[in-house]
């Protein structure tokens, strides 16, 4: 279990005591700290035996902290988690995405039903987004929810199976350590936001499956270590999904299309941040 921690606070317990009734196997939980400064990560690795604080030299965003705690497990460790430590784990969820492994051999990663604290649905395995779905849910999807590439592309709120899906949410996911591995991990030039979509894209191009597990249920409080940066956070989410959009549309031919849609985020975050 590997856990990406930022200063977070009184909720990192709480994911410690809910993994103890998440699964009956043991458990060694990572805890890949960015640079915390409110002492949460070393009272809990202090207080139980099976947490491990690695510090990663500084806060790199999400997906390189998470790398750098996948590093420090050796081989033998054929699956890893990779969680927010602002989550609570339902009751046996861990043993249920496992056992769904065995429904899926070429599963590559598997993401349960998570919910918000009001008990609303996360939707938190989606499609992979094609650039004028990104569009319309980009420009729409805020003030008019229920629009048709919204709702296309936020699937797992309505379409609760357990399923294959384009990518699953990174606030919790079970990782089969060999595709993980045959993608190289998540992409570090992502801080923070879309290296979730990046990374399933990738296993999916590479063979694997992102298996939606509805079966299993976590809770995610949202927004504990950005909420003090929020303004920070909303420019790392529009850079992110710029470079996710250049990425896929590279060349001279596509120079107006991806100056057009810089333009755009930008108007978008100025709007929100104002």
């Amino acid at each position: 279990m590997v856990t990406v921690t930022y200063s977070p606070g009184e909720t990192l317990e709480r994911f410690v005591q809910t993994l103890a009734e998440a699964t009956t196997r043991p458990v060694r939980v990572i805890l890949a700290d960015n640079g915390s400064v409110d002492g949460a990560p070393e009272a809990a690795a202090a207080a139980h035996e099976h947490v491990e604080l690695v510090r990663t030299g500084g806060n790199l965003g999400y997906g390189s902290g998470a790398n750098r705690g996948v590093a420090a497990l050796g081989p033998e460790y054929g699956w890893v988690v990779v969680a927010n430590p602002d989550l609570e784990w339902g009751p046996g969820s861990l043993d249920e995405l496992l056992a769904a492994a065995d429904r899926w051999p070429r599963g590559g990663s598997f993401g349960p039903l998570i919910t918000e604290r009001d008990g609303t649905v996360y939707p938190s395995a989606r499609q992979v987004p094609s650039l004028g779905k990104g569009i319309g849910h980009g420009v729409l999807g805020k003030v008019w929810p229920g629009n048709p590439w919204t709702k296309e592309y936020k699937q797992s709120a309505t379409d609760v199976r357990e399923r294959a899906a384009g990518w699953l949410s990174g606030s919790c996911l079970l990782l089969r350590r060999t595709a993980f591995d045959s993608v190289e991990g998540f992409d570090s030039r992502y801080f923070m936001y879309f290296e979730d979509v990046d990374l399933g894209e990738r296993l999916g191009e590479a063979g694997w499956q992102n298996v939606y597990v509805p079966s299993a249920k976590v809770m995610h409080i949202q927004g504990v270590s950005t909420a003090k940066v929020s303004t920070k956070m909303l420019t790392a989410h529009h850079e992110s999904a710029y470079r996710f959009i250049a990425d896929r549309h590279k060349g001279p031919a596509w120079a107006p299309v991806r100056a057009a849609v810089k333009a755009g985020l930008a108007l978008r975050l100025r709007l929100e941040t104002r």
